[in-house]
């Protein structure tokens, strides 16, 4: 190949993967939106189809399980697939079940398309396997960064649904066909998806990057025999299944611990402030009914749920998702072991702050959650920058198994809280704790072994 050629080949190349990264990054945005959309809904959701907290639990778990479980798989088979291919079906696969969310009447039929559409959070590892194919060693983390940053689309449906079902009639469009309310967001999800599926088909390349095309699967689960794959699982866990399950259900937790307090604050209805502890305990009809004879306290009631989006939206997940490029650069430059121990001290000290009976208002609660978000965010970016420095030709299926496990996270913490009332932050500070304590352990075995990445390849070939 002469000089230029050479030079004619790089920008192509350059140009390809930048078509992936984007690509790949705003299909998670979107398919991360749709697998926690519930956490924002279940407050319009919870009193119209009579729901109760158990059942609330129900349905963001069978979601979040339904989006985790089948990491592992999805990460192997866009490393033998190619992600362009594995990306387009997943999202095709969500496209019915998020509409028919428009549709439901009873807690079954929510808990069936929960399961069905859950689905979506398996991009996760569709779109980690598919850059780490595309981008060299020393831009993986940023890579990897930029897209996870996708993870913002947590905050999506809390920062601009309570403003669509603000703007859209109660009656919805074409004589109900399009429904309005809160039932109109997984219509307009339903469509994006359509589009988003189309984008990805026809505008990724065409001639996929498979890594793991013709390796035994015995060689890609190889990995599993580590230590250290499960060590990072534990540090996803803390910085993504927390974060999950916190998205989850923030909006409720606002509502329940400081709506009253947000609702003086912001001198909204004297009647909603002072019936606040009765409105909270309203289902299906008597809700209705309240409602109905008060209209000055829904309108504010409706006022007061876009707050609570806003602040959990701009205070926790945007931090906590939009932050994660900068993590990833900063492991580019710095290295990631220095960065994640940064992030274990922001999270220990926020988190003994969020524990501890101290009494904090919601402006000093919504600070001290902030520092959490911003640690979540950078540690996220830095645990997968380790991923392919000790397993570069196992990224499908070790990043799938760690992001199963961090996945998982955000399943087992809300059984925790549901188990045992007032322990949100408490259990997150253990498990933390826990997870620092192991992260030091290596740290000192790193500085005295230094050894060389753990690639199950060169273990296999040389036997």
């Amino acid at each position: 190949m002469n000089p230029d050629s050479r030079s004619a080949a790089v920008p192509s190349a350059a140009g390809q993967r930048t078509r992936v990264l984007v690509l790949s990054t705003v299909a998670f945005t979107l398919l991360f939106a749709v697998w926690l959309m519930l956490g924002m809904l279940s407050i319009k959701i919870k009193p119209e189809l009579g729901l109760t907290d158990g059942q609330l639990y129900n349905l963001t778990i069978a979601a979040i399980l339904s989006g985790s479980l089948g990491r592992f798989h999805f990460g192997i088979w866009t490393d033998r697939y190619g992600g362009r291919r594995v990306l387009t079906a997943l999202i095709l696969l969500t496209v019915l079940p998020t509409f028919f969310v428009s549709r439901v009447t009873s807690y079954y039929e929510l808990l069936i398309c929960a399961v069905l559409y859950g689905v979506a959070g398996n991009s996760f590892s569709v779109g980690i396997a598919w850059n780490a194919a595309w981008f060299p060693k020393d831009r993986q983390g940023t890579a990897l960064g930029v897209f996870g940053a996708g993870n913002v689309g947590a905050s999506v449906t809390k920062l601009f649904g309570p403003m669509l079902i603000a703007l859209v009639p109660a009656t919805g469009f074409l004589d109900g066909v399009v429904p309005g309310g809160w039932r109109f967001i997984p219509v307009v999800y339903a469509g994006l998806l359509v589009l988003m599926a189309a984008a990805v088909w026809f505008l990724a390349p065409r001639e996929d990057r498979t890594p793991a095309r013709g390796r035994a699967l015995s060689e890609l689960v190889a990995p599993m025999k580590h230590a250290r794959v499960w060590e990072y699982g534990l540090q996803y866990t803390v910085v993504f299944g927390a974060y999950v399950a916190l998205s989850g259900v923030l909006p409720q937790f606002y509502f329940a611990n400081y709506g009253k307090e947000l609702a003086s604050s912001l001198s909204l209805n004297a009647q909603l402030v002072s019936d606040f502890d009765t409105i909270k305990g309203l289902k299906g009809e008597a809700y209705t009914a309240y409602m109905t004879a008060n209209p000055a306290v829904k309108t504010d009631l409706d006022y007061l749920s876009k707050w609570i989006g806003f602040l959990a939206a701009i205070c926790f997940v945007f931090p906590a998702s939009l932050l994660r490029p900068l993590g990833g650069w900063l492991s580019d430059r710095f290295g990631a072991r220095g960065v994640m121990a940064a992030v274990f001290w922001a999270m220990l000290i926020s988190g003994v702050a969020l524990s501890l009976p101290l009494g904090l208002g919601v402006w000093a609660f919504t600070g001290v959650l902030f520092v959490l978000g911003v640690g979540m965010g950078v540690g996220k970016a830095s645990v997968y920058k380790l991923i392919p420095e000790h397993f570069p030709r196992e990224v499908g299926a070790v990043g799938g198994l760690v992001g199963l496990l961090g996945a998982l996270g955000g399943v087992l913490l809300p059984l925790a809280w549901a188990a045992v009332p007032g322990s949100t932050f408490g259990a997150l500070l253990a498990l933390t704790v826990v997870s620092a304590a192991w992260f030091a352990a290596g740290s000192v075995t790193v500085r005295k072994l230094a050894p060389k990445p753990e690639t199950v390849s060169e273990t296999v070939s040389a036997r």
